[in-house]
């Protein structure tokens, strides 16, 4: 079964937690376990967010006066370099010596004219306090909003159209390879106006989108959205919450869900299910064996 795999932002760093490599190296580690568990027999794809560490290298970045700061598409290189290192690094250690894997720098094309430019809501970066995060907003002219525990910047989340290196992607995967790629959903680029020229934009893209962009494109049988929850809940935080566990691409997109958290999974996995007629899941990522056979998370299939 050929199998892509979205690692949430709580398989790099847990809610609350410092943003020290030394916590990310081992929350990767966890991660790099739980997925050597249904990489016998499957051929696998892991992508994964970067929302903290991008906004981490921004603050960064600002803070550094003496040159003007790099662009939101090149620290998403960095970041995509820098987590895929240690994702394969730590599958590296798990998996049998003979395992091929490789990390691949994604570029994602997106439309200068997406109306996201002119509605930021992806979070990236650390959380705040409501006081030093209107006064880091004035400072740097970024655009803030609430999340639960504080305040974060968000920047444009505009639509992924197509991935440039999934032909390379393919061929690394039928060739046996482990492939983490995508990760922050790629570097967002767009074409000039007689396409012919491509650069980066300032933005990041939902890693959930492009994830299920990128499973559709390799012909995947399922796409497992991995976050720190069980899957998707009605009422959730409510005293008589439930958890979904069967469902289709209509029946979720009833659910009324916030844009920045629940949101952008619910609809991927709708998506990747619509356009292919393969399973989605949403699920914990402690859980992805028994999520891959059926048995766990919010398992999403075509209407029959």
């Amino acid at each position: 079964m050929r199998i892509v795999v979205a690692l949430g932002g709580n398989a790099l760093l847990e809610r609350g937690q410092p943003m020290t490599a030394a916590n990310q190296r081992a929350n990767i580690r966890r991660a790099a376990q739980a997925i050597a568990l249904v990489a016998p027999g499957n051929e696998l794809v892991v992508a994964h967010g970067n929302g903290p560490q991008v906004g981490l290298l921004a603050l960064q970045a600002a803070a550094y006066t003496e040159v003007p700061a790099y662009p939101l598409d090149v620290l998403g290189a960095q970041t995509e370099a820098m987590i895929g290192y240690m994702i394969e690094q730590e599958l590296g250690n798990v998996l049998p010596s003979d395992q091929l894997l490789a990390t691949l720098l994604t570029q994602v094309e997106v439309d200068l004219a997406d109306p996201a430019f002119a509605h930021p809501t992806k979070p990236i970066g650390p959380m705040y306090d409501e006081a030093t995060a209107r006064q880091l907003a004035n400072e740097h002219g970024w655009s803030i909003a609430p999340e639960a525990g504080g305040f974060r910047r968000v920047v444009a989340s505009p639509e992924p159209k197509q991935i440039f290196e999934i032909r390379p992607i393919r061929l690394l995967l039928d060739a046996g390879t482990i492939v983490i790629c995508a990760g922050g959903g790629g570097v967002p680029t767009a074409f000039d106006a007689d396409r012919r020229v491509l650069s980066g934009v300032e933005a990041v893209i939902d890693k959930d989108l492009a994830s299920a962009l990128l499973a559709e494109e390799l012909g995947a049988d399922l796409l497992v959205i991995a976050t720190d929850v069980d899957g998707v809940y009605l009422d959730f935080g409510q005293p008589g919450q439930r958890r979904i566990g069967q469902t289709d691409p209509v029946e979720l997109r009833r659910l009324d869900l916030p844009e920045g958290s629940m949101g952008p999974k619910v609809e991927a996995a709708a998506r990747f299910v619509e356009h292919t007629g393969n399973r989605a899941a949403i699920g914990s990522l402690a859980q992805i064996a028994e999520i891959v056979s059926g048995q766990a998370g919010t398992q999403v299939r075509a209407i029959e």
